[in-house]
This record gives C-alpha cells, sequence and structure tokens, in this order.
C-alpha cells in the first residue's frame, strides 16, 4: 500500500520502522522541531529523525486547516494514512483524502480513555489491564470504529515508561497485522457505554499528597514516571518519585517510617527509584545515602 504516516514522540517510531519493512511510506507528517535543551536550539521530532535515516520525505505543517496544506496532504494519492500520536487534528478534507481512510493506533481499550493521556491514566486510575486499538478516524475525537483491538496486563509496579515501550511495540505489530487483514475486518462500533476521557497531564497533579491512600499514591507516582514525575520537597529540594510498590506499616501521614517507606493517609508506599535536583534517576538507596529525610514529608 501507499501510505502517509502521521505520527511524533517515540510512541510513534517502531509502527514507523514496521510500516517501512511491508508498504510504501510516501510522506511523513509529523509537528516542527522544538526549542530543547540548555542551548533551547531546535530539536527534530523522534519521528522527524527516524524518517530521514530511512530517507522519508518529512512535512510538518503547524496546522492542516488550510486549503493548501489539504490540497499538498490529497495530491500524495495515498491508499491509507496511520495516525499514532500526531498532535494535530485532522480536519475532515484530510481525513477523506486517502482512498481507504486514515487509521489510528490508540493505546487504550476504546471507549476507556479517548484522548491525549491514556497510558498515564489508565495506571492513575488502577486499571487491572489496557491495550490498543486500530480505530478508522472520524471528525470526533477518538470515536471511530474499531478494526482490531489486542489487551494486556498492567503489571503492579508497572510505570507510564514501562507500559508505554509495551503498546508502541504492540501497537507496530497490529497495525501491519491489520493492513494485511484489512479487506476482511468489520470495523466495530464502540459502545456508549463506559466512554471516559484521559485529559492532557497537569503539572500541578504531580505533587504529592500522603494524606491520600497509599494505593492512590503508588498509582500517582508510577502514572507519572518519567513525566513529569510525581514530586516531594525535601528540605526546599524538589525531588522526583520514579517508582514505588505497596508496603506494610502505617502512621500519620507523610511520616517517614523506615529508608523510604512513607505512611499514607491509609497504608504506606516504599519509594524505589528517585530523582534529586540536577541528578539521574537512582535506586532509593543510592538516593538516600546523599539526602536526609525529615521524620515527616
Amino acid at each position: 500500500m501507499k501510505i502517509i504516516f502521521m505520527g511524533t514522540p517515540d510512541f510513534s517510531v517502531p509502527a514507523l520502522n514496521a510500516l517501512h519493512q511491508h508498504h510504501e511510506i510516501l510522506a511523513v507528517y509529523c509537528q516542527p522541531p522544538r526549542p530543547a535543551g540548555r542551548g533551547k536550539a531546535e530539536r527534530p521530532s523522534p519521528v522527524q529523525a527516524r524518517a530521514e535515516a530511512l530517507g522519508l520525505p518529512v512535512r510538518h505543517p503547524v496546522s492542516l486547516r488550510s486549503e493548501s496544506a489539504a490540497k499538498d496532504f490529497a495530491a500524495l494519492g495515498a491508499d491509507l494514512a496511520v495516525v499514532v500520536a500526531y498532535g494535530l487534528i485532522l480536519p475532515q478534507a484530510v481525513l477523506d483524502a486517502p482512498r481507504l481512510g486514515c487509521l489510528n493506533i490508540h493505546a487504550s481499550l476504546l471507549p476507556r480513555w479517548r484522548g491525549a493521556a491514556p497510558i498515564h491514566r489508565s495506571i492513575m486510575a488502577g486499571d487491572p489491564e489496557t491495550g490498543v486499538c486500530i480505530m478508522q478516524m472520524e471528525a470526533g475525537l477518538d470515536t471511530g470504529p474499531v478494526l482490531l483491538r489486542e489487551s494486556l496486563a498492567i503489571g503492579p509496579e508497572e510505570t507510564t515508561a514501562d507500559l508505554h515501550d509495551r503498546l508502541s511495540a504492540m501497537g507496530a505489530r497490529l497495525i501491519v497485522e491489520a493492513l494485511q487483514k484489512l479487506p476482511e475486518l468489520k470495523p466495530e462500533p464502540q459502545s456508549a457505554n463506559g466512554v471516559t476521557y484521559a485529559t492532557k497531564i497537569d503539572k500541578a497533579e504531580a505533587h504529592v499528597d500522603f494524606s491520600r491512600p497509599a494505593v492512590e499514591v503508588d498509582r500517582l507516582i508510577r502514572g507519572l514516571s518519567p513525566f513529569p514525575g510525581a514530586w516531594i520537597d525535601v528540605r526546599g529540594e524538589r525531588v522526583k518519585l520514579l517508582r514505588s510498590r505497596l508496603a506494610a506499616g502505617s502512621g500519620v501521614p507523610g511520616q517517614v517510617l523506615s529508608g523510604f517507606t512513607i505512611a499514607c493517609g491509609a497504608g504506606a508506599v516504599e519509594i524505589t527509584e528517585a530523582q534529586r535536583e540536577g541528578k539521574r534517576p537512582m535506586p532509593a538507596a543510592e538516593v538516600l545515602r546523599g539526602l536526609n529525610l525529615p521524620d515527616r514529608l
């Protein structure tokens, strides 16, 4: 097939690689380079970098809403567009341009967690499982019929980074399978029941409140790892908590019970990985060698 690929972050790269092996990629659409690093030099997205390494033509329009952008897209003459974490809304003219429409790789079991941050939200909500859906795109936000889906269990200590990598690989495998079986796949309309929205992560959510139950604190830490990173204040220093697990013990919320085990509103959590300001992520035992925790956080 002749495909237009549309994606931007690391999550999208395995799908690009997989499709490149099996199909003709006419063009790769991604977000424009953004200022990054201390020097704020413009840095291409992971998809742009990979596409250029593969010798594929790259386009990064700021918007697809103009008539000229839609015409340029249609002029490619694609059979299909594959979209995964692209970051721009596709207007109807773009959705209609490919002969077979546009397919989206979405990292949740739709209709649960439509929207921007399904991986984070599934962990933060304590979902026992998640997965990937290959969806026929339409104008609504992740409302289209599903062609193919597969689920996986969320591990009790799994972080967003861990789950991200597993779902990314699953999505790459499923999109290749979907295109192989496309003539025989029957689009399944999404149920009107069980719809939830994975709103974009707000950094204001990241401060840890130990008055909450331990299960919620643990989910917050794992769900926000590695970005933006749940954090605590330790003697004026912001320390990110990157991995945790439920622990035995109880006490006044915020009380340090032993090592990096902290009492919550109900139960306790043990921090197993953290990151101090200006430092790399480290196992909790290493962090505590140079960090003197107060009796209560």
